[in-house]
């Protein structure tokens, strides 16, 4: 390939990863933020783009049965297995431009600075742009990166999408694959070298510890209840005492505050977790200030690197659940349980990267990752994984998603640095 003394001189073509982000934008802009939808118009506009661009940049491309893409830079020796990096092109409901994004976006950089300077490596390196990452679509985690694996079952394809109703199966055809050859892989784990994934930081800690880029140890796994429910009696505010409610609202914050006590507990015996009620609604077609609630819906999200932690964590759930029904005079059905297990990144990766930044002055610190992401599923199969963070502003999940184009620099030298490394 280059000169294997330094092979990170090739910079990424940084006004093409400029152009990807401005088609994303207008792409994928909602009038308030970003919205790119699991096999959505968005998301398939996206990828369109993509495969454009590499076609033009005379790049091998091709897709799988779920319409993930493969852009190729084929290797001299076309027998090893593949170096690979890539991300997934769709959005939550009014996010920002950069999550999953910024990844696609610094893997096809860093193949444009390679053909830009005729660099051939000695295997194929592949960017592949992963669909249908974000479960807010669909109830099913990491759909694009387990299609690519063969790892789907048929239960997964008849999940529905939470805006249209309609399966996974029927928005996979539409998008021009195949859900009929779902046991079908189009990847084989045996015949990838590594897996390294460029990534925006979706928390505060690169802004808190004034670094560019994170180098992730472990990605958190999860268990969730996405549908849990406090069922009680419907009735009027002022004719019903306190003795004989079955107050929904009640049971349901009793069963929050309870769980956030657990938490408490957990970290303070040094437990490393995180639990999440983002959804806690009543049913706005029947609520009023002056009714007793029948029924409060919520969801509950745990997330642990610690596959002990996420379990310990699930039978308090279950049990004190129960036993807040049983308290409040109240019925809860916390409905399918679901979740991931975390995945471990490969320790001789984040060497060679933290090297790397130290000696491109690149100011970089190793962290966890408390957000799920594609890596896991490469990682579980045993493929060496590893993932760059790059610095960003508000959060993430939001449309203020605020990534320095600097900090994007940072995290794409680096990672054609590594790619390249893997590939020499």
């Amino acid at each position: 390939m280059m000169a294997h003394e330094a092979p990170w001189r090739t910079e990424p073509d940084f006004a093409l990863a400029q152009s990807l982000f401005d088609t994303f934008q207008t792409i994928g802009f909602d009038g308030r933020g970003i919205t790119r939808a699991s096999y959505g118009e968005g998301e398939e506009r996206a990828h369109n783009h993509v495969r454009s661009v590499a076609a033009d940049l005379g790049l091998e491309v091709r897709t799988d049965w779920a319409m993930n893409l493969y852009v190729t830079l084929p290797g001299r020796d076309r027998s090893l297995p593949a170096v690979m990096t890539g991300s997934h092109l769709d959005s939550v409901p009014v996010g920002g431009n950069f999550d999953g994004a910024a990844g696609v976006a610094a893997g096809l950089s860093v193949l444009s600075g390679w053909v830009r300077e005729g660099a051939t490596p000695s295997r194929d390196v592949t960017l592949m742009a992963i669909r249908a990452e974000e479960s807010a679509w669909f109830p099913v985690s990491y759909i694009g990166s387990k299609a690519a694996f063969g790892l789907l079952d048929a239960a997964a394809l008849q999940a529905r999408r939470t805006d249209t109703r309609r399966t996974l199966a029927e928005h996979i055809a539409e998008a021009g694959g195949d859900p009929e050859a779902f046991k079908q892989p189009g990847l084989d784990p045996k015949q990838i070298d590594c897996f390294v994934e460029l990534h925006i930081e979706q928390g505060p800690t690169l802004i808190g510890k004034n670094a560019q880029v994170g180098i992730v140890t472990g990605i958190c796994g999860s268990s969730r209840y996405r549908h849990a429910e406090v069922h009680g009696v419907w009735a009027h505010s002022g004719a019903t005492p306190r003795a004989y409610r079955h107050d929904a609202v009640i049971g349901a914050t009793r069963l929050v505050e309870r769980l956030h006590r657990e938490w408490l507990e957990i970290e303070a015996d040094g437990g490393e977790m995180t639990l999440t009620f983002g959804v806690f609604q009543t049913d706005p077609t029947q609520a009023d200030f002056s009714t007793i609630a029948g029924k409060v819906g919520l969801s509950i999200d745990v997330r642990s690197r610690f596959p002990e932690l996420l379990s310990k964590m699930n039978a308090r759930i279950l049990d004190i659940a129960q036993q807040i029904a049983m308290d409040n005079d109240v019925e809860i059905k916390l409905g399918p349980h679901t979740g991931s297990t975390p995945a471990q990144m490969d320790d001789t990766i984040l060497k060679d990267i933290m090297t790397l930044a130290r000696n491109s002055e690149i100011s970089a610190i190793a962290m966890p990752s408390g957000a799920g992401h594609d890596s896991a599923i490469f990682a579980d199969l045993g493929v060496p994984t590893a993932m760059l963070f790059v610095r960003n502003q508000n959060g993430s999940h939001n449309p203020d998603e605020a990534m320095d184009f600097e900090d994007f620099k940072a995290g794409s030298r680096l990672l054609s640095q590594i790619l390249a490394n893997r590939s020499a």
